[in-house]
């Protein structure tokens, strides 16, 4: 129980304060150098450089982003996060430029830790109703 008390702790800080607050030094502390990615928003490199990449493209893009954990659950070295997220689309996401809309987005994230570090991750988040949110695709209504 110590183990799925500590893994569900890092991912907690993870999701908030990694991404939540945007303190890319503690991703250094909770992610794993050899980190392999299964998201829907591919890094230009492998590992946790290139999770660090993403995550500055997000944050450059919502300065303002914060990040909610809704749940953590934990079962030996794997953990399942849920999460919502809002922020402000000031800075370019990938093609797209800057709208001005506040967005909110929800997702999901399994991650597998190893030595106390995530070593890998799943991650699915609503891209499509944030893609609706910022304009860039029709909503449907």
């Amino acid at each position: 129980m110590a183990a799925e008390k500590r893994n569900k702790e890092v991912t907690r800080r993870f999701s908030a304060e990694v991404w939540g607050e945007g303190n890319a030094a503690l991703a250094d502390e909770l992610i794993a150098p050899d980190l392999v990615e299964h998201t829907p928003f591919p890094a230009p490199r492998p590992g946790l450089a290139g999770h660090k990449q993403v995550l500055a493209m997000f944050r450059a893009a919502f300065p303002d982003l914060k990040v909610t954990v809704e749940d953590v659950i934990a079962e030996g070295d794997w953990t399942m996060l849920r999460w919502s997220g809002s922020g402000t689309h000031t800075g370019q996401l990938m093609n797209i430029p800057p709208t001005g809309k506040s967005v909110r987005i929800t997702g999901m994230d399994i991650l597998k830790l190893e030595n106390g570090k995530i070593k890998e991750r799943w991650a699915e988040i609503d891209a499509l109703g944030l893609m609706q949110q910022l304009g860039v695709i029709p909503s449907g209504n």
